[in-house]
């Protein structure tokens, strides 16, 4: 099994490198001139902006830079706006296409500062992103800690948060709070700002389910396509699969916070039936 699984990502690792390869020749081959557009690929970590990402790297019209790429990021944080614009004067494709997860909070600035440019921010059910988190990360009580303490300035995680915010933070926050309900309450108060920062009601964003993107690919992942106006194949989709739903017990996130989430899901639920 185990040999099996190496010569399967073997074989991924094959075909990205014949995808990367394929896009940099058909990139320099002579094209109409018209004005690059810019997506921002927004959501909370652990929410499947990874997998939205390769979808679109899957197009040949456009340049995608992931979080883990040194050209554009530093240890997961995006560099300066210079460094930015460089990456964007360089590339020869229509879509420059870029991640924006640290920088929730930036993002409306962002999309001012790279015009024309558009939005996908995913969301995914608050317990399965739990869930992933505490395999992936750690140390979600300390930084709820750290923001409670008035010791986050300049983190990440406690960026564009309102007083408002950070007043609840404070009432829910308790020194023996639980790593799951910690890291619920971030995904809380860092998806809130979707709302915060009224991009429900901004024209160039559009909201993404996780749970709708992995059961009806071609579907959700058409619509995604031409809102950022690439042309879309099934081919784009072929490796989506729905099997990291509810793929683990419901992490033990306190009533209190479960309900901020829960609210907070069906405000999603909400805006993605108004546009649907």
């Amino acid at each position: 099994m185990a040999e099996a699984s190496k010569w399967a990502h073997v074989r991924e690792q094959i075909e990205y490198r014949t995808l990367l390869a394929s896009k940099w020749c058909v990139q320099r081959l002579p094209r109409a001139a018209g004005a690059r557009r810019h997506v921002f690929v927004a959501g909370m970590q652990r929410s499947g902006t990874n997998m939205l990402m390769d979808l679109i790297e899957r197009s040949m019209l456009t340049d995608v830079y992931h979080e883990r790429d040194p050209r554009a990021f530093d240890n997961y944080m995006m560099r300066e706006l210079p460094a930015i614009r460089r990456l964007v004067e360089q590339s020869r494709a229509p879509h420059f296409v870029i991640k924006c997860l640290c920088e929730l909070d930036r993002l409306p600035a962002l999309m001012s500062e790279f015009q024309p440019s558009k939005a996908l921010w995913i969301v995914r059910e608050y317990r399965d992103a739990v869930n992933s988190a505490l395999v992936s990360f750690g140390r979600f009580s300390q930084q709820i800690d750290r923001i409670v303490r008035g010791k986050a300035d300049g983190e990440w995680f406690a960026g564009g948060m309102s007083d408002d915010t950070l007043r609840l933070v404070r009432e829910l926050w308790r020194p023996d709070m639980n790593e799951a309900t910690a890291a619920a309450l971030i995904w809380y108060f860092r998806n809130l700002l979707f709302f915060q920062m009224k991009l429900d009601r901004n024209p160039r964003v559009k909201l993404l389910s996780y749970e709708s993107l992995v059961t009806r690919p071609v579907e959700e992942c058409e619509a995604a396509f031409r809102f950022i106006d690439l042309p879309f194949t099934p081919f784009i989709t072929r490796k989506v699969f729905a099997s990291s739903i509810s793929k683990k017990a419901p992490p033990p996130v306190e009533p209190a916070v479960a309900q901020l989430c829960d609210e907070l899901m069906a405000r999603f639920a909400a805006v993605r039936g108004t546009h649907a």
